[in-house]
């Protein structure tokens, strides 16, 4: 069982960057994968970013050159550095993994984003204008 925990969403200038954080806690082996979503309000969940459990890192290519996804094992806590921000990268932000440590890339690929194991409860990006 896995929880997961988002933080560092807030209000942006566009041009400006936010670095969300999100920590894993409970028991767990290593072997699972990553990602971050969002969803813009009246809009679809969609991917944002994902890293399988073997390093490989996966992108939306409306993010692609932006956003950078990493992960501190020593913490448990996943990243994603969000520069050069645009009012349409507004929307709620979420953290979730999965058991199948090669499923991330396959999910932000054009995957299921629904068959994600674990979820966490989001955290607010706005980009203004």
């Amino acid at each position: 069982q896995l929880q997961l925990q988002e933080s560092g969403g807030g209000s942006v200038q566009a041009g400006g960057s936010l670095r969300l954080s999100c920590a894993a806690s409970g028991k767990h082996n290593n072997d699972y994968c990553m990602a971050w979503f969002r969803q813009a309000p009246g809009k679809e969940r969609e991917a944002v970013a994902g890293l399988d459990s073997d390093g490989t890192t996966t992108y939306a290519d409306s993010v692609k050159g932006r956003f950078a996804i990493s992960k501190d094992n020593a913490k448990d806590t996943l990243y994603l550095q969000m520069n050069s921000l645009k009012p349409e990268d507004t929307g709620m932000y979420y953290c979730a993994a999965d058991l199948g440590g090669k499923w991330c890339s396959v999910v932000v690929s054009g995957g299921d984003v629904s068959g994600m194991d674990y979820w966490g409860q989001g955290t607010l990006v706005t980009v203004s204008s």
